[in-house]
């Protein structure tokens, strides 16, 4: 016998939708957002969900709203911040877009001090704070070990994700349930990662859509 676990993300948030770092803080779900949520709503319809899962997070209880209207056998919902969106710690409430200029713009100078893009002008100079930043921009968001100033790594995520996850699928063993999994984008990695047997280079890879779930199966 098989127990089912449906694991998806909140659906898009203002921050999202603005390329603003999230994080910890809260953001609500926009139009887009509240549609994203009804779809994930109507690919669960015809599952049975028994217990659901969410942190305290708005747009995670919000979504799991949308998620359960159709579920009225679900018995409980129960906050877990273990799989809380990872912190972005001093960047949280700030444009992609303001990191980019403001990193570029300070390795610009750093090398400028070097005396290695004197050269640099204008337009050229422009092009190479913005590249230099977008560079800095990706490490931040797609490394595994690098933490923003204050934040997590995504590996620091991974940490408090695992005890999450094995804990889940005792409860789920134990209690002969299905259950529903309301979570964000970058405690969702290692949450694949687990059962999908992915290595690290193909967690670090994923896309988590706002409007789609996963689902995977638990022997009991």
């Amino acid at each position: 016998m098989f127990c089912k676990i449906y694991l998806f993300r909140h659906g898009q948030t203002h921050y999202n939708a603005k390329k603003i770092f999230c994080g910890w803080k809260d953001s609500k779900l926009t139009k887009q957002g509240i549609k994203d949520a009804r779809k994930i709503a109507r690919k669960l319809k015809d599952k049975r969900i028994d217990i659901a899962f969410q942190t305290h997070l708005s747009r995670s209880k919000d979504t799991l709203r949308y998620v359960l209207k159709y579920h009225p056998e679900c018995i409980g919902v129960i906050e877990d911040d273990r799989m809380l969106e990872r912190s972005y710690g001093d960047l949280q409430g700030k444009s992609h877009k303001w990191f980019v200029d403001v990193t570029g713009e300070e390795d610009y100078k750093t090398l400028l001090h070097w005396h290695k893009v004197d050269h640099l002008q204008g337009k050229e100079k422009e092009e190479f704070v913005k590249k230099v930043g977008e560079a800095e921009l990706k490490i931040v968001r797609r490394s595994y070990d690098v933490a923003p100033p204050g934040g997590e790594s995504i590996r620091d995520v991974e940490k408090r994700v695992k005890p999450f996850v094995k804990d889940l699928i005792k409860f789920v063993k134990e209690n002969r349930v299905n259950v529903a999994i309301s979570a964000h984008g970058n405690s969702m990695r290692p949450f694949r990662r687990h059962f999908e047997r992915l290595s690290l280079k193909e967690m670090m890879k994923l896309e988590n859509p706002w409007d789609d779930c996963f689902e995977y199966k638990v022997r009991v």
